[in-house]
C-alpha cells in the first residue's frame, strides 16, 4: 500500500475514535441508564409476582369451590380471607327499570348482567325488548388487594342485594353489598333516574381501611363484552360498530372497525364506548380511566356476534371511604339529540361530547348535518308524517336551497354549449403547435361573451357538501330503524326485492346475495339523467369525448355496486332527488332559449369589443401569457447563430 492509503486509513480511524469519544455517555448518563434498567427489572419482577399471585389465588378459589360440599371453611378462609362470607351464595338477579330501560344486576359480581331497551327490538324479533347484552355476553369486575396481599376479583364473589329505595322523583337506588367477616363492607351503588338512559354507579367502602391494602390507591377494571348482531345488514353494521373513547382533553378516537386492533393508552380517558351501529354502552369515569388497554376483535361471519371488546384500566380508589369511586353508564340509542342533551347546561370543561358517537362526516359536512339536516328532519318528524313523506319533503326543501347553484351551473353549461361552434372555428384556425395563440383567442372569446369554463363547476362544488351530509346522515339516523315505507319494511337497512343463497359468478361478487329495489330505481333514474345530459353535449369525432360519454354511463352502475347494501332511506332520497333534478332540467331548458342566449352573448361581445373591460383574473392571465411569449422570443433569438 502507498503512503496515501495509509494516510486514508489513519484519518478513518481518527474519525471513528473521535466520534466514539464525543458520543460516550457521561457518568450521570450512565447512572440514569442503570437506574432505568433497575426500575424496568423491578417492574417486570412485580408484574411476574402479581401474575403468579393472581394465578395462585384463582387456583385456590377453584379448589375451594370444589370442596364446598365437604364444608371446608379453612380452605375458603385461605383464599378469601376477610371476604369469606362472599365466597359462596345464590346467583340471583335484581331488576331496576324505568320507562326506557330494564337492568338486571347479578348477585355474583354485583354488576350489570343484562340491559334491555323498552322502545327497541332486535331485527326479526317483534316481541322481546332489544338487549344490549345478556348474562353470557358480558363480564365486568374490579380487582381488590387485601391487607395480607390477597388479590380478589369482584366478579368471583357474591354480593348481597339491599332493598331498592325509591325517592320522591321516582329515582331508584340499589346497593349491592360485599360483606366481610367484620363489620366492614363494600357497596356497589346503582342510581337510576326516571325516564333516562344514564345510570349512576359508585363504589363505596365502609371501614375497609384495615381489610384492604393501605397503599391501594386504585382498582383495576376488567370489562369484556360481546356485541350481538342487531340489524339485518351484517356488513353494514360491522362498518359502524367500533370501540370509541374520549380523552380528558376532549379528543375522541376509536379502534379499527374492520380488523383486530388494540391500543395501550397512557393518557387519561373520560369515557369508553362499546358502540354498535345504533346502540352503545358507555362507561364514563367521573375522575379518569388510567393506563387503559383496549382491544377490539371482529367475530366470524357465521357468529351471532359482530365484535368482541375488552378493556383493562385502573381507576382511583380510596379504601378509607372518605371518597367514592364514581361512574356513569349510558345504555341506550345513538340518537344525536338524546346524546347532545347530556351536555346541556354543563360547563365546557365537563361536557361529555357523547354526540360524537353519531358519525356525521367531515367538519363542514357535520356542520351541515348539525345545523340544517337534523333540525329540519326533527321538525318534519314532529308533524307526525310517515317517514317516507318526511324524506320526500326534506328532498324538496334541499332542492330549493341549492336551486340557485343548480340554475347557475346549468346556465354556464348552456353558454359553453352555444359558444362551441366558435371555439371549434378557433381550433381550426390555430393548429396544435400554436397552442398559446389558440388558448389566447379562446379566452378572449369567453371574456367578451361573458362565459367561463369554471363558472359551471363552482356551483357544483357548493352542492357537494350537502350531498355528502345526506350520505352520512341516513345510515346513522336511528329514527329510520324499523320504519316501513312502500315495499321497504325497514328504511335503515337494504330493501331486497331479490335474494339468493348460492354463489353466482360475477353477480354475487357485484351484488352480494340480494338486489335492493330503491337502489335499482336510483340507478335507472341516474342513467336516464346521464342520457339527458349527454343530449346537450356534442361529442363529435373526438375519441376521448366518446370514451368520457361511456364512462358517464358506467358511473350509475358503479354507484349501484356501492349503495346496494346501504340504507334504503338513503337510496330512496337519491332516487327522489334525481327525479326532481330531471324535472328541474326540463324547466331550465324551457326557461333558457339557446338562440336567445347566443344573441345576448354576441351583443355583450360586441359591446366589450367597443369598450373592452377585463376582469382582474383575465387580465392577469393575459399578462402571464404575454410574458411567456416574450421569454420564448428572447430564447429563440439567443439560439440563433
Amino acid at each position: 500500500m502507498d503512503k496515501n492509503t495509509w494516510i486514508g486509513f489513519a484519518l478513518i480511524a481518527a474519525i471513528i475514535v473521535g466520534f466514539s469519544l464525543l458520543n460516550r455517555p457521561s457518568k450521570e448518563e450512565l447512572e440514569r441508564r442503570q437506574h432505568y434498567q433497575d426500575s424496568l427489572r423491578y417492574v417486570q419482577q412485580l408484574e411476574r409476582e402479581t401474575q403468579a399471585a393472581m394465578q395462585a389465588a384463582e387456583a385456590e378459589m377453584a379448589a375451594a369451590a370444589d370442596k364446598q360440599t365437604d364444608n371446608t371453611p379453612v380452605s375458603l378462609q385461605e383464599v378469601f380471607g376477610a371476604f369469606v362470607p362472599a365466597a359462596v351464595g345464590d346467583d340471583s338477579q335484581t331488576i331496576l327499570e324505568n320507562s326506557r330501560i330494564r337492568l338486571h344486576i347479578g348477585s355474583k359480581g354485583g354488576f350489570l348482567t343484562q340491559a334491555e331497551l323498552k322502545d327497541y327490538k332486535a331485527y326479526g324479533d317483534s316481541i322481546n325488548m332489544l338487549s344490549l347484552f345478556k348474562p353470557d355476553e358480558v363480564e365486568t369486575g374490579f380487582t381488590f388487594v387485601t391487607a395480607n396481599n390477597r388479590i380478589l376479583h369482584s366478579q368471583n364473589m357474591f354480593f348481597t342485594p339491599q332493598p331498592v329505595t325509591i325517592a320522591e322523583d321516582s329515582t331508584q337506588v340499589l346497593r349491592m353489598r360485599l360483606l366481610t367477616d367484620t363489620e366492614a363492607y363494600i357497596d356497589f351503588v346503582y342510581t337510576l333516574p326516571k325516564d333516562d338512559y344514564m345510570l349512576r354507579f359508585s363504589i363505596e367502602t365502609h371501614g375497609m381501611q384495615n381489610v384492604l391494602a393501605q397503599n391501594m390507591t386504585s382498582v383495576e377494571l376488567l370489562w369484556n363484552q360481546l356485541i350481538p348482531q342487531q340489524e339485518r345488514g351484517r356488513k353494514f353494521e360491522e362498518r359502524y360498530a367500533t370501540l370509541q373513547y374520549m380523552f380528558r382533553d376532549k379528543d375522541v378516537e376509536n379502534l379499527s372497525e374492520s380488523k383486530n386492533d388494540s391500543k395501550n393508552i397512557t393518557g387519561k380517558l373520560r369515557w369508553i364506548a362499546y358502540k354498535d351501529q345504533f346502540f352503545s354502552t358507555v362507561l364514563i369515569a367521573e375522575d379518569a380511566l388510567n393506563a387503559a388497554q383496549l382491544t377490539s376483535t371482529p367475530m366470524p361471519k357465521q357468529s351471532p356476534y359482530i365484535k368482541q371488546y375488552q378493556t383493562k384500566a385502573s381507576v382511583g380508589f380510596d379504601p378509607s371511604g372518605s371518597r367514592s369511586t364514581d361512574f356513569r353508564i349510558y345504555l341506550g340509542p345513538n340518537h344525536y339529540n338524546t346524546l347532545k342533551a347530556y351536555d346541556k347546561g354543563v360547563d365546557k370543561a365537563e361536557r361529555l361530547n357523547l354526540k360524537s358517537l353519531v358519525p356525521l362526516g367531515w367538519k363542514i359536512v357535520s356542520w351541515i348535518n348539525m345545523w340544517l339536516v337534523i333540525p329540519m328532519f326533527d321538525l318534519f318528524m314532529s308533524w307526525g308524517m310517515n317517514i317516507g313523506l318526511v324524506i320526500l319533503l326534506m328532498t324538496f326543501v334541499i332542492k330549493l336551497i341549492i336551486l340557485p347553484f343548480t340554475f347557475s351551473s346549468y346556465r354556464s353549461t348552456a353558454k359553453m354549449r352555444v359558444l362551441k361552434p366558435q371555439v371549434d372555428a378557433i381550433n381550426e384556425k390555430y393548429p396544435p403547435e400554436k397552442m398559446q395563440e389558440r388558448q389566447q383567442a379562446t379566452m378572449a372569446l369567453y371574456r367578451k361573451a361573458g362565459a367561463s369554463p369554471m363558472s359551471g363547476c363552482l356551483p357544483m362544488l357548493f352542492q357537494f357538501p350537502v350531498l355528502m351530509a345526506m350520505f352520512w346522515f341516513f345510515p346513522t339516523a336511528i329514527e329510520l330503524r324499523g320504519q316501513s315505507f312502500l315495499w321497504a319494511p325497514d328504511l335503515s337497512t337494504y330493501d331486497a326485492i331479490l335474494t339468493w343463497n348460492m354463489n353466482i359468478p360475477l353477480i354475487s361478487w357485484f351484488f352480494g346475495n340480494h338486489i335492493s329495489l330503491f337502489c335499482l330505481l336510483m340507478t335507472v333514474t341516474n342513467i336516464i339523467y346521464t342520457w339527458l345530459n349527454m343530449q346537450t353535449q356534442a361529442t363529435g369525432s373526438d375519441p376521448s369525448a366518446k370514451m368520457m360519454k361511456w364512462m358517464m354511463y358506467l358511473m350509475p352502475v358503479f354507484f349501484m355496486y356501492i349503495f346496494n347494501d346501504y340504507a334504503a332511506g338513503l337510496s330512496y332520497y337519491y332516487f327522489v332527488s334525481l327525479l326532481m333534478t330531471i324535472i328541474q332540467t326540463y324547466i331550465f331548458r324551457w326557461s333558457i332559449d339557446d338562440e336567445k342566449l347566443l344573441r345576448q352573448m354576441e351583443a355583450k361581445a360586441a359591446k366589450n369589443s367597443a369598450s373592452p373591460k377585463k376582469s382582474g383574473l383575465m387580465a392577469r392571465l393575459e399578462r402571464l401569457q404575454r410574458e411567456q411569449q416574450r421569454i420564448a422570443r428572447e430564447q429563440a433569438k439567443r439560439r440563433k447563430p
